[in-house]
């Protein structure tokens, strides 16, 4: 009788976060593509139409939803309280961690580029608040940054696989060795 093979199957569940502006999406897409995973973008969940936030149990019910599956690649920051768990579940990790100013810089160039965008964010034809915008990313990179790189360190000694982006050059370098 032959023995039988016992075959490991490790599923891919991978976080890409940081501020806006940064780069997620695109690395995000590309990711998700060349492993085949399926591809999860929060803003579809956290903004309604009009850039009003979706209730927060609306939002918390899919988002635990969405990281019980097996593979996925999300992208987002979404709330904030959504983070650790999805830190949590997450197989590896991207932090885009790049300084606010680049943000500041790249959300400004695509706001004047808003109807050019083959793929806009939350896939809203409507262009954010600008003011609201980059008061928001004001807000993410003085209180919510700091709390994520610690879970992201956390995350690290823990044994999860954390690459960190400080720069666009980064992302296209890490975007060329991903298989």
């Amino acid at each position: 009788m032959a023995a039988l093979t016992e075959v490991k199957v490790t599923m891919a569940r991978i976080m890409v976060i940081g501020n806006a502006a940064g780069g997620k999406s695109s690395l995000a897409r590309h990711l998700a593509e060349r492993k085949a995973l399926p591809l999860i973008e929060l803003d579809r969940l956290l903004w309604q139409e009009g850039w009003r936030l979706a209730p927060a149990d609306t939002y918390a019910r899919k988002h635990a939803e969405i990281i019980s599956r097996d593979e996925w690649v999300i992208e987002g920051l979404g709330s904030q309280a959504s983070i650790p768990e999805r830190v949590a579940r997450a197989t590896e990790i991207v932090l885009i961690d790049m300084p606010l100013w680049m943000h500041f810089a790249l959300a400004a160039e695509r706001q004047l580029q808003w109807k050019e965008q083959a793929a806009p964010p939350a896939g809203s034809n409507e262009m954010p608040p600008t003011r609201e915008l980059f008061r928001t990313m004001w807000e993410v990179d003085q209180t919510w940054l700091p709390a994520i790189r610690d879970l992201c360190r956390d995350a690290e000694l823990a044994g999860k696989r954390v690459t960190r982006l400080f720069s666009l050059e980064e992302i296209d370098a890490f975007t060329l060795t991903v298989r």
